[in-house]
């Protein structure tokens, strides 16, 4: 008797002592950052581009590290909707689908009275929202936060603070970041806190000139602002902005940021020129965030990455790369500066998909990674059958693809606007299938181990905030 209740009793200071432990473990913040299209090839080549083969990305020095399966409920090649999604609500979804029941039907959207796709036409009936982990975050008290180099409503930025049957609705988006206004997700309580992109046009009324805009009116930017928010056009009225109040900076008037490698040689006055860098826009998030007691959940998506990629443009997907890289190191110094061994923080990097980037052929060490292929044996250009000359890298697929192939100069391959050749001729390369890497470092950040599917991470994140 006595030797049962001693034992019950050390169970009990274990389990408690475990539970403790947990709690203690808990991350306060999570910054999940998101190379959109970062698949193993694109993070190699950045490498080498920026510091060599024997070098290292801030990305590589995180030292928990897993493979992440890609697919989505209904293709073995997802898109960037349920891949995100996944990692956001844990659940598979349709490709084009943002954080929705697996059972959601992509439904495109309509063209409005201007031939915009500003009429949603998903219906009541299809499908039910999947909570994000941003939306637990906020049910928690902690403040959130959704910063990209895309629009602010492209699929990945979207996949943490929206509910739609089709990315492709991005009207429909926008209004679901405005606290009470129509269309608004509850969820998302009294608004997300910080929220940094492109794409002004899905936020304020139609305009002929540029033919961008909403065909109901309505200029969602007012109505936030009239909510409390600070709202900025540039990096000026960015690091201007308050940081006891709601921020959305919206840095490009009807698309995406610029290009890294475009962005940083803009003509001074020109909207480019006035855009921050990731890393900028990173680090103010934080500042705005980290006000918060509770803590913060922030993303911060690469996602130009992807676009440069689509179409088989090599150079300034690795540009991108490196700067979504630098990004993460601004992050990681700032988080040490009050948390020096991360006790409190979890930062996670993976991508949403893979690419059809290679890295080809036998070229020496040292060889600049969009040249031509030089041999490592006698450093003299490689040839294929037909003794022309090729690039280390190409595209499994894309625009590319030429009927006969002639020999490559090394000082085009290297230009800013190659286009890198494909295997097979489409109008723009696709995803790959392939896993893609995840990355992992602070609180929480031993479990991310191992091949795990996508959906898994977001059960991770969950664990690691303790909910």
């Amino acid at each position: 008797m006595k030797r049962n209740l001693h034992r019950s009793l050390l169970a009990l200071a274990v389990g408690t002592a475990f539970s403790q432990a947990a709690v203690a473990a808990d991350a306060k913040n999570i910054i999940f950052f998101l190379g959109d299209g970062m698949g193993p090839a694109t993070v190699t080549a950045s490498r080498i581009f920026k510091y060599g083969e024997a070098g290292s990305l801030t990305m590589d020095t995180l030292e928990r590290t897993a493979r992440i399966k890609t697919f989505s409920n209904d293709a073995q090649t997802t898109d960037s909707a349920p891949s995100m999604a996944a990692y956001m609500t844990g659940v598979k979804m349709n490709n084009e689908v943002i954080s929705m029941s697996a059972e959601t039907v992509a439904t495109d959207p309509g063209k409005d009275a201007n031939g915009n796709l500003g009429v949603n036409n998903c219906a009541a009936t299809n499908g039910k929202p999947a909570v994000t982990i941003l939306e637990l975050a906020k049910a928690k008290g902690k403040a959130v936060g959704s910063v990209t180099t895309t629009e602010l409503t492209h699929a990945t930025p979207a996949a943490t603070f929206s509910h739609i049957c089709n990315r492709n609705a991005q009207y429909a988006i926008a209004a679901q970041v405005v606290p009470g206004g129509a269309g608004y997700n509850s969820a998302l309580g009294d608004g997300v806190d910080v929220l940094m992109g492109g794409g002004r046009n899905h936020f304020t009324p139609f305009d002929a000139t540029n033919k961008g805009g909403r065909a109901d009116g309505r200029d969602l930017l007012a109505e936030l602002k009239a909510k409390g928010y600070t709202v900025a056009a540039n990096k000026n009225e960015m690091d201007a902005a308050p940081l006891d109040k709601k921020f959305i900076g919206l840095y490009s008037a009807k698309s995406h940021l610029q290009y890294e490698l475009d962005r940083s040689t803009a003509a001074a006055g020109s909207e480019g020129a006035s855009q921050p860098t990731l890393a900028q826009m990173t680090t103010k998030a934080m500042d705005l965030l980290s006000k918060n007691p509770n803590g913060y959940f922030l993303m911060v998506e690469g996602g130009r990455i992807d676009h440069a990629l689509h179409g088989t443009n090599a150079k300034r997907a690795l540009v991108d790369t490196i700067a979504f890289d630098d990004a993460i190191k601004a992050a990681l110094d700032k988080a040490k500066v009050l948390d020096p061994d991360l006790k409190n923080t979890l930062i996670v990097v993976t991508a949403d998909h893979d690419h059809t980037l290679t890295i080809n052929g036998y070229s020496k060490r040292g060889n600049p990674i969009l040249d031509i292929n030089r041999g490592y044996r006698d450093n003299k250009p490689g040839t294929d059958a037909d003794g022309n000359t090729y690039s280390t890298l190409v595209f499994g697929n894309g625009p590319n693809r030429p009927n006969v192939r002639t020999n490559l100069d090394s000082a085009v391959v290297q230009g800013n606007d190659y286009l890198q050749e494909a295997g097979v001729r489409l109008s723009s390369e696709t995803h790959g299938g392939g896993d893609v890497k995840l990355f992992a470092t602070g609180s929480g950040s031993k479990a991310f181990k191992g091949t795990l599917d996508n959906t898994k991470v977001f059960t991770l994140l969950k664990s690691a905030f303790g909910f």
